[in-house]
């Protein structure tokens, strides 16, 4: 009748989880941010060297 009966033992844990969740989720959220590549880099056309070497 402590705290098994009204759950917090259980939703403790949980919250302990959901709270490991969310931090990885932000931290990767950063760490994605700062590697992004900006669309207009890959996007720009890049000659290819190959055709050059068969002439």
């Amino acid at each position: 009748m402590n705290a098994q009966d009204d759950g917090t033992a259980g939703s403790r844990g949980e919250q302990i989880g959901t709270a490991e969740r969310d931090a990885a989720r932000r931290r990767l959220l950063e760490q994605a941010e700062a590697e992004r590549i900006p669309v207009e880099d890959i996007t720009r056309a890049v000659p290819d060297r190959r055709w050059r070497r068969d002439r």
